[in-house]
């Protein structure tokens, strides 16, 4: 069997530079490398209903929007499959099943559930389908026998959630399901990209994204803003670089290369950071480094963006298409899921023999 990537988003919201950074740069460098036969690139807009059941128009009106963000970040239909979840019924199915294999306590326990639940301070009204969300995620990725799963760091017990259920699963019935690995962002910032306000994670309702669709300048706004050293007043005074997230972007974006062309007082980082907890560096300074850098970045996917927004009709025929393609390979791995659970009834030859026999003896 070959090596299969499945990943993706919820679309509850436009995509930022955390989920940039986080994965989906991420993806296409493994989309472009070579080393994988199928990519599967999921819009997890059922998984998105689960804690907005009540609103779904902003689940609906985000699918485009997320749609926009893979394709002008790089994501190529000619190279992986783009497909929106609740188009795979599938998916629905192979979750029943599973939901068998693992207990109640065992989701309590799951670490980014409880953190979740708490975000949202769902406590004990917590939805059934959010609290089964690494089922769901499990049958996601054993439908399309996923080999490998990038994801930020805070996914990993959901992944690890997921192999005890293929281990489970395989283990009763025999080894149909692939035990998954997960991949995450070689740069540690990377793991997780602060909001621009110094908050651990970037959240619309904080109003501290910055969006792979902000203009230019809108992205050089919210820099300008952004959260430094609350005790580097002065320019001749000390500053701090550890939790200042001025530097934590740059740890995220800046390369070797970006000081030649926009700050030539400095070979790389590293002096850029030993000036600041020197003294004698302002945040405006740096800012405008970071605004560079950043529009460096954006400024490719921002122009792609535009060009497809006048393509609507030919983004919809992406999403239809991958989510024909996909449902195919969820169907055949759930033929075979019942196939092995015993329960393909009318497809099983030899049981249809049997209990004709049985009862007309």
């Amino acid at each position: 069997m070959g090596k299969i990537i499945l990943t993706g988003d919820r679309p509850t919201g436009r995509l930022h530079v955390g989920h940039y950074v986080g994965s989906l740069r991420r993806r296409v460098e493994l989309q472009d490398s070579g080393e994988f036969d199928k990519i599967f690139i999921m819009i997890a807009d059922a998984q998105a209903l689960t804690d907005n059941a009540e609103h779904p128009e902003k689940v609906r009106e985000n699918i485009i929007e997320v749609a926009l963000d893979y394709l002008s970040a790089g994501l190529d239909p000619d190279k992986c499959t783009i497909f929106i979840q609740s188009q795979i019924p599938e998916l629905t199915e192979l979750t029943f099943y599973y939901m068998n294999l693992v207990t109640v306590a065992r989701l309590h326990r799951n670490p980014t559930v409880k953190n979740e639940i708490v975000m949202r301070g769902f406590e004990e009204s917590i939805p059934a389908g959010f609290f089964t969300y690494p089922v769901s995620q499990t049958s996601d990725i054993t439908a399309f026998k996923a080999t490998t799963v990038p994801v930020g760091e805070d996914q990993l017990p959901m992944l690890e959630q997921a192999r005890e259920i293929v281990r489970k699963f395989n283990s009763i019935y025999g080894d149909v399901l692939v035990e998954p690995v997960a991949v995450v962002p070689d740069n540690e910032t990377c793991k997780r990209l602060p909001g621009t306000d110094g908050k651990a994670k970037m959240s619309k309702s904080l109003g501290n994204c910055i969006y792979l669709a902000d203009s230019a300048e809108d992205v050089k706004q919210k820099v300008m803003n952004m959260y430094t050293d609350p005790n580097h007043i002065k320019v001749s005074d000390p500053g701090t670089v550890e939790g200042n997230t001025v530097f934590t972007y740059l740890d995220a974006f800046c390369k070797p290369e970006h000081f030649a062309k926009y700050l030539p007082d400095y070979n790389n980082l590293e002096e850029l950071k030993d000036h600041y907890r020197r003294g004698g560096l302002g945040d405006v300074k740096i800012k405008r480094f970071l605004c560079a850098v950043l529009d460096e970045e954006l400024a490719p996917i921002r122009a792609r963006r535009s060009e497809l927004q006048k393509k609507i009709p030919e983004v919809l025929e992406i999403l239809r298409k991958g989510s024909i393609e996909a449902r195919k390979t969820a169907a055949q791995t759930l033929d075979e899921v019942k196939a092995a659970m015993r329960i393909n009834y009318f497809d099983d030859d030899s049981w249809v023999k049997s209990q004709t026999e049985k009862y007309n003896q």
